[in-house]
């Protein structure tokens, strides 16, 4: 029988073990965290000690893999010279990084073209993913998240997004996040045709490449091109949707990674309901 890999965003500052606990005491077995502040650049150093420990406790417990987040600032298609090059210093790093740690995945947004043309986003994006995959292992996915659409905002479109992955370098690092409540308000009906919208993902991109779900309901209406995350339930995606897809044959393998605003209870809450409506 499967299992539904389930967990949500949970915070690092007391380490990796005291996440992977906390997780497990939501009875989650993976988790999302950022690599660092999210509206900043400022880490902390690893602790090797604590990421040793980290993987022996999720191999113990059959973890799926665990998400790293870029920070909100990271902005891959930045007009401005000193904002992109913060974009490549950070995601280089924040790669490097993800080579000492036992988790493969790392999620960043796009990014935002304002005073680009797409042309220009599109080599400004792939070539800071060369230079932050430049010499890392390989073993880390890079994942562009699908975005919802507002003004000059990159990768909305499963077209743009793979137009990034076809300019950069070695494109077996690469990968995708869907994040439900993006796509639904980007124009693709995840709640009335998934079916539809995964055929779609296939076609251009490639189901291959979809490597993680960013599971939340959306608190705008199909289309508006606006990012509001809603409370499963509470949104226009509803929740006979989002039970659809954990149980989707095409995701079902995936780890899903609540981003809905809660508090540590309510994350426990809409865990312990997708587990109960989970086939």
């Amino acid at each position: 029988m499967s299992r539904l890999h389930i967990g949500c965003h949970l915070s690092i500052s007391q380490g990796f073990t005291a996440a992977a606990k906390q997780a497990a005491q939501l009875e989650a077995d993976t988790f999302q965290f950022f690599t660092r502040n999210p509206r900043g650049s400022g880490s902390k150093p690893l602790n090797i000690e604590d990421a040793r420990a980290f993987g022996a406790f999720a191999e113990s417990r059959g973890f799926a893999p665990i998400l790293a987040h870029a920070p909100y600032i990271v902005n891959m298609a930045a007009y401005k010279s000193e904002t992109l090059a913060a974009a490549k210093e950070l995601t280089t790093s924040d790669m490097a990084l993800m080579d000492i740690l036992p988790c493969h995945l790392y999620n960043v947004h796009p990014g935002s073209r304002k005073n680009l043309t797409p042309e220009q986003a599109f080599e400004r994006i792939s070539r800071t993913i060369d230079l932050a995959t430049a010499h890392c292992s390989g073993k880390t996915f890079f994942l562009l998240e699908t975005m919802c659409g507002k003004k000059n905002e990159m990768g909305s479109s499963f077209e743009e997004i793979r137009e990034i992955m076809d300019r950069c370098g070695d494109p077996q690092m690469l990968g995708v996040t869907l994040d439900t409540c993006h796509v639904y308000c980007a124009g693709y009906d995840i709640a009335g045709d998934p079916d539809g919208v995964l055929t779609r993902f296939d076609e251009i991109i490639g189901l291959e490449k979809l490597k993680a779900v960013h599971l939340n309901d959306s608190a705008n209406p199909f289309a508006s091109h606006k990012d509001r995350h809603a409370k499963l339930g509470e949104g226009f995606i509803g929740r006979q949707a989002i039970i659809r897809l954990i149980n989707h044959p095409a995701l079902k393998h995936l780890p899903f990674i609540l981003e809905t605003p809660n508090d540590i209870a309510g994350y426990g809450e809409e865990i312990k309901y997708l587990k109960d409506n989970y086939a």
